[in-house]
This record gives C-alpha cells, structure tokens and sequence, in this order.
C-alpha cells in the first residue's frame, strides 16, 4: 500500500511491502510490536530500537517517539489523489457520465434507471485493492441509465451510470412526487 504521510509541515511518500517500509524511494527494515495492547510499542528500524506511544484523536495520531511529540496524518494516496481532483471540479451539468476512477469489482448498484438522486447519495459501491469505494452522485438528478450489473469487473474509465442533472428546484419536485 502507498499513503502519504505528514508530520508537522513536512509530506512523506510511504510505501508498505512486509517488514520493509520505503519512505521516499529510501527502504528500510521495520518491525513493529505492541508492549500493552494498547498504545505503547517496541518499533525496530534498520536495528534501532524505539519505545513509541501512539494515539490517534479524529483522524490525526500523536507520535510521542523519544521525548519529541509528533502530530501525524495519514492518508491512502490513492484517496488522496482522487479528493484532489475532485475539489477543483465545477459541479456538473447536464448529462454527465459516471466513470470507473481505477479498475475494480461492481459490488453495489444500489440505484435504477429512471430513479431520481441526491447529491452526496450512493450510486455504485466498487471494490479495488480490497477496499471498497462509494461513487456519489455530485447534484441532485435522475438517474438514465446504468451500464453495469453487480459482479461486473470495471476497467478505469469505463461508463457505469449515466445521470441527467436538472436545476435542484425541478429534480427537488420529482424527487418529492416519486
């Protein structure tokens, strides 16, 4: 798994394979035991060994490794990479296609052709790398076709539903009459 992780103002790449950590292109051996079951851990790097309490606190952990307190945050890169691109996104209009963000496994299609949506409602479940991602609508719409099943392996890019996007006023009714 890749994540990128940032301590204080400082951004980390972190790729995890076994007991091998690679931070920034830079490999190094780690081995990580916890002492009490809860929070405090023996952590072995290339043969150095550290006592380290962890806390996590809404979404943030605090790192408190040799006398020094870290704040850290972590986050999947992938996930990272996708909220990116989908802040500087003006809000669609019209018909617009829901694609495929990575490829994937269609576990949900929790919606139905001709049914009316709302923003921030989920309208495919896809499962990737074991995780499994909810794909919203980004307005108020209907919903005017859906080009996949439940089960179907999805390539990134690939059309999966279709939504025609009307002003929230209009689709607000239909919604309310449906």
């Amino acid at each position: 798994m890749n994540y990128i992780v940032t301590v204080g103002d400082k951004s980390f790449s972190i790729e995890i394979e076994g007991n091998k950590v690679i931070v920034d292109g830079r490999s190094r051996s780690v081995d990580i035991k916890s002492i009490n079951g809860l929070s405090l851990y023996s952590l072995l790097v290339d043969g150095s060994s550290y006592e380290v309490f962890v806390e996590e606190s809404e979404g943030e952990y605090r790192v408190l490794i040799e006398g020094e307190l870290y704040t850290v945050r972590v986050e999947d890169e992938r996930k990272r990479r996708l909220a990116e691109v989908m802040r500087f996104r003006p809000p669609p209009e019209g018909e617009v296609v829901v694609k495929a963000p990575m490829p994937g496994l269609v576990v949900d299609v929790p919606v139905k052709e001709g049914e009316a949506v709302r923003a921030k409602q989920c309208l495919l479940v896809l499962e990737a790398m074991k995780m499994e991602n909810e794909l919203r609508a980004q307005k108020d719409g209907i919903v005017k076709s859906v080009h996949v099943v439940k089960g179907d392996s999805v390539e990134e890019g690939q059309a999966l539903i279709t939504l025609s996007l009307q002003g929230t006023t209009d689709c607000s009714q239909r919604i309310g009459s449906g």
